[in-house]
C-alpha cells in the first residue's frame, strides 16, 4: 500500500493528465472543426467561381445594374438642356454611356418603321449598356413590341404658359448655349403680348397642346389638340410609364431625388448642379414676361386649361413622391435612408 500522501498526489497527477488530455482533444476538435468550415468555404468558392465561368462561357449577360436604360423623352424649353449636361457630366465617372435621340426636323412621332429600329437597337445594344437617351420624342410603349426588359422613363414638365413664352422667345434670339446660331424666326421683334394682341400663330392657344401628346405617345389622338382622351391618357402613362416627373420650377427637387433612387446613374448629381457651371447653362435671351392681360387672354381657352390640368396633376404627383422621399432640416432638404427591412423570414436557417 502507498503512503496516502502519494495516493493523494497521484489523484491529483491523474486528475492533470485527464484535464490535459481533455484539453487537447477540445483543441483538436475546434482546428478540425475550423479547417472543415475553411475547407467548406473554398468548396463553395471554387463551386461560385467555376459557374461563373460556366455562365459567362454559355451567356455572357450584363449584370443586372448594368443592364439599366433610361429614356428621358424631353419636352422642349422645359430646362432639358441643363439636366441633360448633368447627365453628360457624369457619365464617365459614374461608367454609363449617353445618346441623344436626333429625329428628322425634330418630328417628336416616329414612323412605326423606326419605333421598331428603334426598340431593338436599345434593348440589344449592349455595347452601349447601361444607357442614358434623350430626344424630344413622345413616349413610346416598349410592351408593345415584345420585349423582355422595358427601359426607366424620366420627364420633366413646366407651367404651359411660362413654356410657351420661352419657346416665343428662343424661335426668334435664341439662348445662351449657342448665341451664333441663327433660330428659324430671327429678326422678328414682335413681342410675346403684341403676338397674343394681334391673335398671331406663334402665340395661339393651339401651340400650348404639347406636353400632353409628348406624355401620351404614338397614337393619332395624342395629337388630337383638346382631346379629353389624350389628357386621360398623359395621365394614365405619368402614373404608370414614369418612374419620376419633375416640375422645371423644382429641378434640384428632381435630380435630388433620381440621385437617391438611382445613384448608379445619377450619383454625384447634386452636387453637380448646385455648383456646377453647367446646371444653368442655357437661358432664352430677350425675354419679356407677359402681361396680365396676355395671360387672361391665354387662360380662356380650352387647351390651356386640359394643359395646366396636366401640369398641376404632373406636380401633385411629383409633391406626393417627394413628400414620402424628402425631409427638411435647418432649412436644407435631405432624402430619407432606406424605412423598410425584413422579418419573420421562414423557413429557419441553421
Amino acid at each position: 500500500m502507498m503512503p496516502p500522501k502519494f495516493q493523494l498526489l497521484a489523484l491529483v497527477l491523474f486528475a492533470l493528465a485527464m484535464l490535459f488530455i481533455e484539453n487537447q482533444i477540445r483543441k483538436l476538435e475546434e482546428s478540425r472543426a475550423k479547417l472543415e468550415r475553411t475547407m467548406a468555404r473554398f468548396e463553395l468558392r471554387e463551386v461560385e467561381q467555376r459557374q461563373n465561368r460556366d455562365t459567362v462561357r454559355e451567356s455572357p449577360v450584363l449584370s443586372e445594374s448594368d443592364d439599366l436604360l433610361i429614356i428621358y423623352n424631353r419636352v422642349p424649353k422645359t430646362g432639358s438642356t441643363s439636366f441633360t449636361n448633368i447627365a453628360y457630366d457624369l457619365c464617365a465617372k459614374n461608367r454609363y454611356h449617353v445618346l441623344h435621340i436626333n429625329t428628322t426636323k425634330n418630328n417628336p412621332v416616329m414612323s412605326l418603321q423606326d419605333q421598331v429600329r428603334f426598340v431593338r437597337n436599345v434593348t440589344s445594344w449592349k455595347e452601349m449598356k447601361p444607357g442614358f437617351y434623350h430626344g424630344h420624342v413622345a413616349y413610346l410603349d416598349f410592351s408593345k413590341f415584345s420585349v423582355r426588359a422595358k427601359p426607366i422613363y424620366i420627364n420633366v414638365v413646366r407651367d404651359p404658359i411660362e413654356r410657351l413664352v420661352s419657346y416665343y422667345y428662343f424661335l426668334r434670339f435664341g439662348d445662351d448655349y449657342r448665341p451664333g446660331l441663327r433660330r428659324r424666326k430671327q429678326g422678328d421683334k414682335k413681342t410675346f403680348d403684341e403676338c397674343v394682341a394681334s391673335g398671331g400663330s406663334d402665340c395661339a392657344p393651339e401651340k400650348l397642346w404639347l406636353q400632353i401628346p409628348f406624355f401620351c405617345g404614338h397614337s393619332s389622338e395624342c395629337w388630337n389638340v383638346g382631346s379629353h382622351w389624350a389628357l386621360e391618357q398623359a395621365k394614365y402613362n405619368l402614373v404608370n410609364e414614369y418612374l419620376l416627373v419633375g416640375v422645371t420650377e423644382e429641378l434640384e427637387d428632381f435630380i435630388m431625388m433620381l440621385e437617391a433612387a438611382l445613384p448608379r446613374f445619377f450619383r454625384g448629381a447634386t452636387d453637380l448642379y448646385r455648383t456646377g457651371k453647367k446646371s444653368h447653362l442655357r437661358k432664352t435671351s430677350e425675354k419679356k414676361p407677359p402681361t396680365k392681360e396676355s395671360i387672361s387672354k391665354l387662360q380662356q381657352s380650352d387647351v390651356w386649361k386640359m394643359e395646366n390640368e396636366f401640369y398641376e396633376f404632373a406636380l401633385e404627383q411629383f409633391q406626393f413622391v417627394r413628400a414620402h422621399g424628402v425631409r427638411e432640416r435647418d432649412g436644407e432638404l435631405f432624402v430619407l435612408t432606406q424605412n423598410f427591412f425584413y422579418e419573420k423570414i421562414y423557413p429557419k436557417v441553421n
